[in-house]
């Protein structure tokens, strides 16, 4: 993985300036590996899935994610480490935590214990804590049920090194085989009281525990077992307090499955009501999905991030477990998403989930080219194309390169497609080889589209529709093409 240095402030102050250049596009072909990406996060080496432990603390964005250095498919999980300043540009801080005697290291999240509810740390110095699950994989291969539970760490040098709590499990297994992913969070119950809530996935439904001190947890409601998609496992769930336009205040519950996604394998469904008493009330009983492309999974939110922040700030793990360990990339398997801040808005009666793409990214825009033909050259493997969509109808632009591989962004018939079938390599498995939809039945008025070595993701009006998809063309993207029903339309050089 090409490790960038932290960018300072100022340097990203004046890197937004970009400006329209008139000069012809000439391509620069990347200096990295094929597929590797120039400001996607991608682990050193071996395997990579979850993001885990997402927490903020002092300057300093830290993610952990499920990670298996041995080998570029899944194995014993620990959890890797990376940090950043800006979202950008990832510093490797190896290992975090290895498997031990009660398991393998699962997903999981961090808080900062910033009143030192567990006692171990200070209040000068209060613990990173962080929460996983522990998966037994010889009592799993024995049969039993009861081999996920929750353990806790503690770290007090800002998470450079971690200390497993010798009472762990925290949270032994109450008799369900799929037992795992807490997401915790401060929450104040109706007595005014900070506790710290625990959102569960458990099989099929998602179970709600309390704690003052992240040590001990009492069960305070289920949700879910009869509503939303269920054709997989639950997982990694979050419950993420929002506003909405008029300024009221909703909960909205992120739940990933797998498989049961609306492009088969996996996806992020989503509840919007309200966190009452202990118990999660949904608005309605629709079924609603964070991202209509394939390959956006198991995705949850920073904690404890800087309060200048209005929004929840998101990331996801940018595969699909149809074929996330046959994709073909040799060293390292599998990125993260571009991070993404989400809100609400409405469409008619009904609120919706808008994942647009973080303000950070557009200090990437080094050049501008405006174009006004329907073809253009491209600058680099990493590019960003923004337009107004001028036939809210119907519009269409392709990738291309000069084998003849080609992606095709479209809108017909009240649908947004992504078509990769002829996108490079697409053999390594049947459902790769695709046309991905997403229905739309507002106006479409604007198009971001950010190519990175490996990846497309597309936002409609910024992300009240958004696409994420993985291509592995066999030479780099160099041309777009077929530009119709656009306008305005910019094209932005993003490699480092």
């Amino acid at each position: 993985m090409k490790i960038h240095p932290l960018i300072p402030s100022i340097l990203l102050a004046v890197s937004i300036q970009s400006c329209d250049f008139s000069a012809p596009i000439t391509f620069e072909p990347s200096s990295l590996s094929q597929y590797e990406p120039e400001y996607h996060f991608i682990p050193p080496f071996g395997w990579m899935n979850d993001p885990n432990g997402m927490v903020y603390q002092n300057g300093t964005y830290h993610l952990f994610y499920q990670y298996y250095p041995d080998s570029t498919v899944w194995g014993p999980m620990h959890w890797g480490h990376a940090t950043s300043a800006d979202l950008l540009s990832w510093k490797d801080e190896g290992i975090a935590l290895y498997p031990d005697s009660l398991g393998y290291i699962f997903s999981g999240s961090a808080v900062l214990d910033e009143s030192n509810s567990s006692g171990f740390g200070t209040e000068s110095n209060p613990p990173l804590v962080a929460i996983f699950t522990y998966h037994d994989m010889e009592r799993e291969k024995e049969g039993e049920l009861e081999y996920q539970s929750q353990g806790i760490a503690y770290s007090l040098d800002n998470g450079k090194t971690w200390i497993k709590y010798e009472g762990n499990p925290v949270l032994p297994n109450q008799g369900i085989k799929d037992f795992r992913d807490p997401k915790v969070s401060r929450i104040q119950d109706s007595a005014g009281n900070w506790k710290w809530l625990m959102t569960l996935a458990v099989l099929d439904r998602i179970q709600f525990f309390e704690s003052s001190d992240l040590k001990s947890w009492t069960l305070l409601s289920e949700f879910g077992q009869n509503l939303g998609a269920h054709g997989g496992v639950w997982e990694c769930p979050d419950l993420i307090p929002m506003k909405t336009p008029s300024g009221e205040e909703k909960y909205v519950l992120l739940v990933s499955i797998n498989p049961g996604g609306p492009q088969q394998g996996s996806a992020t469904q989503y509840f919007i009501g309200d966190f009452k008493n202990g118990e999660f009330i949904p608005d309605d009983e629709l079924i609603r999905w964070l991202d209509y492309g394939p390959d956006n999974y198991a995705g949850v939110t920073w904690s404890n991030i800087p309060s200048e922040r209005k929004d929840p700030l998101f990331i996801g793990w940018m595969s699909n477990w149809l074929y996330a360990q046959v994709v073909p990339t040799e060293k390292w398997r599998s990125s993260m998403t571009i991070p993404r801040e989400l809100n609400l808005f409405q469409v008619g009666d009904k609120l919706l989930v808008q994942s647009q793409p973080a303000k950070e990214l557009e200090s990437l825009r080094k050049k501008s080219y405006s174009i006004s033909s329907s073809e253009s050259a491209l600058p680099s493997v990493a590019t960003e194309i923004t337009a107004e969509i001028e036939n809210p109808e119907s519009f269409s632009l392709t990738l291309s390169n000069e084998l003849g591989e080609k992606v095709v962004i479209n809108q017909e018939m009240g649908l947004i497609n992504i078509d990769r079938s002829i996108s490079g390599k697409v053999n390594f498995h049947p459902d790769f080889a695709k046309t991905f939809s997403a229905p739309m039945s507002w106006e479409a008025k604007s198009i971001r589209v950010f190519i990175d070595a490996h990846s497309i993701e597309l936002f409609i009006n910024n992300g009240e529709i958004a696409m994420t998809t993985l291509v592995f063309p066999n030479s780099p993207w160099k041309n777009v093409e077929g530009i119709q029903g656009l306008e305005n339309v910019k094209i932005y050089d993003l490699k480092k």
